[in-house]
């Protein structure tokens, strides 16, 4: 008994000490990586000042962000910022050039649309739990602001609904978590590599305060105020961590977490995670999702950039690209001030010691002011006043016209002028379509990136959504429908765009561009009628989905008839009077020439043959009785 003991001591002693030799292994990497990163970090500090309006201030030779000091007390220090406007609008545009997500049937056959409708509908979901459009906002603006925005897609066991009790805590269904993440808590094993994809391990660092490291890990620290920059919440007050007076962005009561995330290699076909939080070892093992292409594990975070770079991890900023115009117009312009207070305010030439000078500088001449000076001294006299040169002006117009350039951002958008002398209405749109066509690189990296979100999504309901799920989808006709569906439903993982194009297209171009198609006459059918189906998409494109809600009894039919498809497969269903016969026989026509109908057992093509047949018979006597009146 002793022995057993003295061998679980042992044992106990030596897996304390593989951890800590974890825990040192991962802390010296990270350390490793924030050095390396340093220059780049100081330079999106730098453009979130520049953002917020703190424009005076840059990197010194030691790589501190510290502020600059006037040359002179007197100079006029104004900020003049154009940056905020500039991104604002870039956001703007970007976030009016969304379309929603779907998902691509792999063909035409009954089988895989059900499957693509049903991973559709999952997909949405998931969106709107994780209000997708917000999340997207808020790493566009990081990437706008740093060059860079991660998205990271995760398993959260605390969603969906409750579904029973463990030791007194609720247990819930879980689902996918989407979540947008800045550059400053990324850190690559190589700067040069420019896909996720092509990494050999990504470290994820942040400031957790101690009760939701509890809550997640179970392991209970002791908690201390982090003032890294880096590591520190990102609060509005925090553009200004760092500089002299500035407002720190510490969090009180915390501790680093890190997540090191090693890809699948030979020696590590399931790839490994390792969670370090504060001095402890909160998990060791292999990537916990299979939400790679082909079912294996992969790194769970997609990048998404404003500017891509060749041989660079992090994209390029446009703040970055507009500091230094940013600086010339702020010099420009209190220069221009500080000229015009010396016209209006006028410099005044005295003798040494004639008059009070002290007072003089103190109080100024003011209206009505009596200027005593000395018996026999030469009379104060103003200089003569000069105009304001034309230089400043153009070199103000000409800077004005640089933002436009670099930003990507015309009149037409920032403004809402018309600079030109364009008048008509093709010249104008041509001119919007050039604007547009400046965001294109920036919109595709968007796209990409929401597009693997989505794909990562799937893979993650499809590993843990299980064999039974229940949920709320818009089936044939826009019939809302509670249904049960499992892991093996989701086999389709190929996200597109719904009515994706090349180009860039506003929800007011695309609405013009279903008006022209409609008029066409390219969404009727053979008969020259528009389906109920496609009335109904085209509601839905347009933003009138509501409108069908108002079925007709044409829809009532149909799905009607869908019903009945799936009572046949089983057992005899008789026809009934009321019966649209001939959209009846249409439904159940489709139905046989499906994949859906091989799935059924034997004697469900009699029964088919013998619904259709009562419904024959119903049409002809109504036709006959039509005939006769």
């Amino acid at each position: 008994m002793n022995r057993n003991r003295r061998e679980g001591a042992l044992t106990g002693a030596a897996d304390k000490k593989a951890a800590e030799r974890v825990v040192r292994e991962v802390r010296e990497d990270f350390a490793a990586r924030q050095a390396e990163r340093r220059w780049i970090e100081r330079g999106w500090e730098l453009d979130m000042n520049f953002l917020a309006g703190n424009q005076y201030c840059d990197v010194s030779p030691a790589g501190e962000l510290e502020e600059e000091e006037p040359r002179y007390p007197w100079q006029y220090r104004r900020v003049f910022n154009h940056i905020a406007p500039a991104i604002d609008t870039r956001c703007a545009k970007l976030a009016s050039m969304r379309p929603e997500l779907t998902v691509r049937a792999a063909s035409d056959q009954e089988s895989d649309m059900r499957t693509a409708k049903i991973s559709s509908n999952v997909l949405k979901a998931v969106c709107e739990e994780n209000d997708l459009a917000g999340v997207v906002d808020k790493a566009t603006m990081w990437s706008e602001t740093c060059g860079t925005a991660f998205y990271k897609i995760l398993w959260d066991g605390s969603m969906g609904r409750q579904i029973g009790v463990n030791d007194g805590a609720p247990v819930f269904e879980g689902g996918v978590r989407i979540a947008a993440v800045s550059p400053f808590e990324i850190y690559p094993d190589n700067l040069g590599c420019e896909r996720v994809e092509d990494l050999a391990s990504l470290i994820h660092a942040r400031a957790v305060h101690v009760d939701e490291i509890e809550h997640i890990y179970g392991v209970r620290l002791a908690g201390r105020e982090i003032r890294e920059f880096s590591l520190a919440p990102r609060t509005a007050s925090a553009h200004f961590a760092g500089l002299p007076g500035g407002v720190s962005g510490a969090v009180k009561n915390a501790e680093v977490v890190i997540e090191r995330y090693i890809r699948p290699t030979k020696a590590l076909p399931d790839g490994r995670l390792t969670v370090v939080a504060g001095d402890a070892l909160v998990y060791d093992g292999p990537l916990p999702y299979r939400n790679g292409g082909g079912g294996c594990r992969a790194i769970p975070f997609v990048k998404q950039c404003a500017v891509e770079l060749s041989g660079s991890f992090f994209g390029g900023s446009i703040v970055d690209r507009l500091i230094p115009v940013q600086r010339a117009f702020n010099a420009v312009k209190n220069r221009k001030h500080e000229f015009l207070n010396r016209l209006t305010m006028g410099v005044l030439a005295v003798e040494d010691g004639s008059v009070d000078t002290e007072e003089l500088a103190e109080e100024g001449l003011a209206p009505g002011k009596v200027l005593v000076y000395r018996q026999g001294a030469a009379k104060p006299e103003m200089l003569g006043p000069d105009s304001l040169p034309s230089d400043f002006h153009d070199e103000e117009e000409r800077l004005l016209d640089e933002f436009t350039l670099v930003s990507g951002v015309s009149e037409f958008s920032s403004k809402s002028a018309n600079g030109t002398r364009i008048t008509s209405a093709t010249g104008l749109q041509l001119l919007i379509d050039l604007d547009d066509t400046r965001l294109a690189v920036t919109r595709a990296s968007i796209s990409r990136a929401v597009k693997e979100a989505g794909r990562q999504a799937l893979r993650l309901m499809r590993q843990f959504a299980g064999p039974q799920r229940l949920m709320r989808m818009t089936g044939e006709g826009g019939k809302v429908e509670l249904f049960y569906f499992g892991a093996s439903d989701i086999s389709s993982d190929d996200v597109v765009f719904e009515a994706e194009s090349a180009g860039a297209h506003t929800p007011a171009e695309n609405r013009s561009l279903l008006y022209e198609i409609y008029n066409m006459g390219l969404l009727s059918g053979e008969d020259g009628k528009v389906s109920a189906d496609t009335k109904r998409r085209v509601l839905n494109a347009l933003g009138f989905g509501g409108l069908q809600n108002a079925r007709g009894l044409e829809q009532l039919h149909a799905n009607k008839a869908a019903e009945e498809n799936l009572r046949l497969a089983v057992e005899d269903v008789s026809a009934d009077g009321f019966d649209d016969h001939a959209l009846h026989i249409a439904e159940h026509t489709r139905f046989l020439l499906s994949d859906e109908f091989k799935k059924c057992g034997a004697g469900a093509k009699e029964r088919f043959e013998r619904h259709l047949a009562a419904h024959r018979d119903m049409l002809g006597k109504t036709e006959i009785i039509e005939k006769e009146q």
